[in-house]
């Protein structure tokens, strides 16, 4: 794999994890505030999708190599994300409240 390859594998790692912290924190409160059962069954899927989303276009970019600093990679683009979107769970959290 060539080094443009990886820096565009790189900064789609970074993305993507931005996106995955989005993701996660519009989907808070269906994700940590249901019942039990209903949490297992969101978390496995969501997770399985967003494993599956991450793979497929990783897949498109370099044939589906990967390697540990990708994983690097989106949980810094999750940190990142989650600075930039925390207030999105304030804000839903605060609609949830107010029904």
């Amino acid at each position: 794999m060539n080094l443009e390859i990886q820096i565009q594998v790189l900064i789609y790692s970074l993305i993507y994890g931005m996106f995955f912290s989005l993701v996660m924190n519009l989907g808070f409160r269906y994700i940590f505030y249901t019942k039990t059962l209903y949490k297992v069954i969101i978390n496995f899927l969501f997770i399985l999708n967003m494993a599956f989303i991450y793979f497929i276009l990783l897949r498109k970019i370099n044939n589906g190599i990967f390697h540990s600093y990708f994983l690097l990679m989106i949980i810094l683009g999750i940190l990142i994300g989650n600075s930039n979107t925390k207030m999105l769970r304030k804000v839903l959290k605060g609609k949830q409240k107010g029904k």
